[in-house]
């Protein structure tokens, strides 16, 4: 693994600290080493670009300023002030956490390793990482801008994600952490990751630790690591019904199991996927069959809209059907289409919004 005889090694954590001393953005997060703001923090980074997490973490923090707001609040009022943002079972994991450090943990994220990890939606990285950056623990973080850089430095080949060479990269993080900033070198790692030692087209002569970089000076730096294979494309048809009554109002539900994942398990309007026919005909069916309705006759057809969720690329092709009045459904919750925005929704249902709410104003 990593070459670094025992004297070189403090020299690499000095350069690599004081490069991230000078040249660290300026990040939200960063401004305090407050537990809460750090967990949420490195929840919402999860998947996410930082450039798209900011608003998000800033206007989270005014709806709920402290765990203790976090616990108590209504879990529509969490995901509505998510929405956006994706990947909803960080948001649902998050408030279940927040209920059982005010619990069970006096209100503090917990000191203790162990007692972190059993937190929901808290893995070995979010452990390290908050409790490193909160508590300056001596807890190692490895993640995907991490490992990329030692793969580099140690001229790795491979799929990093196997579980032999993650526990090398695991162990090799560990023993080059400074013992006396682990906070701080931690992100620093990160940080190099995510703005020199980049996936694509590394900036190696910013490097602030380059002369230590194997793959460098192999000339491997943009072949390594090697790149995983991604999961194949799956072309996904959703039509959906946008009904809408005199007053303005229009029938969400809940996702039934097998849409879970493409609508976040959040309200949406009446969907169903196209399977082997039009989604005219597929939406009339589901309508009739789930709702009693007959409106086939009545469907107009709004400007389709896509939608990507993890391997699968969605076509939205929504349909607006102006009715006497609306079905009422266990379940169902009927509110004003142009306030469905104060809902905790996805990214599909507020296309499918966006979209009626245009055609209506022309």
């Amino acid at each position: 693994m990593l070459k670094i005889s025992a004297e070189e090694k403090p020299k690499f954590r000095r350069r690599l600290l004081a490069w991230f001393a000078k040249h660290k953005r300026d990040l939200p997060w960063r401004r305090d080493r407050d537990p809460y703001r750090v967990w949420l923090s490195e929840i919402m980074l999860q998947q996410t670009r930082v450039s798209a997490v900011i608003p998000y973490y800033e206007r989270f923090l005014e709806a709920f300023p402290d765990v203790q707001a976090l616990a108590c609040a209504k879990s529509d009022q969490v995901l509505a002030n998510w929405a956006g943002l994706g990947y909803y079972i960080r948001a649902r994991n998050l408030q279940r956490a927040a209920k059982e450090i005010v619990s069970s943990h006096a209100g503090q994220f917990p000191r203790q390793y162990e007692a972190a990890l059993g937190l929901p939606g808290i893995g070995r990285y979010t452990a390290s990482a908050v409790l490193s950056i909160a508590y300056d623990a001596p807890h190692a973080v490895l993640d995907g801008n991490v490992a990329r850089v030692l793969a580099r430095l140690c001229a790795l080949r491979g799929d990093l994600r196997t579980p032999a060479l993650w526990r090398k990269l695991d162990a090799t993080s560990q023993d080059l952490l400074a013992q006396n900033a682990p906070g701080d070198w931690n992100q620093a790692m990160m940080e190099l990751g995510a703005t020199v030692c980049t996936p694509n087209s590394p900036r190696c002569g910013d490097c602030p630790v380059e002369r230590w970089c194997r793959a460098r000076k192999l000339g491997l730096a943009e072949e390594l690591p090697f790149v995983r294979k991604k999961r194949a494309t799956v072309n996904v048809t959703l039509a959906a019904a946008v009904l809408l009554d005199p007053l303005g109002r229009t029938l969400l539900v809940r996702p039934a199991d097998g849409d879970g994942a493409l609508f976040s398990r959040m309200w949406q309007f009446p969907a169903v996927e196209a399977r082997g026919t039009d989604s005219r005909a597929a939406i009339g069916a589901h309508l009739r069959e789930k709702f009693s309705v007959d409106i086939n006759a009545i469907l107009t057809p709004l400007s389709s809209a896509r939608h990507t969720v993890t391997f699968r690329k969605i076509r939205l092709e929504p349909y607006l059907a102006r009715v006497p009045r609306l079905p009422r459904f266990a379940g169902g919750r009927l509110i004003v289409l142009t306030e469905i925005r104060s809902l905790p929704i996805s990214n599909a249902t507020r296309k499918i919004a966006d979209v009626a709410m245009e055609h209506m104003t022309r």
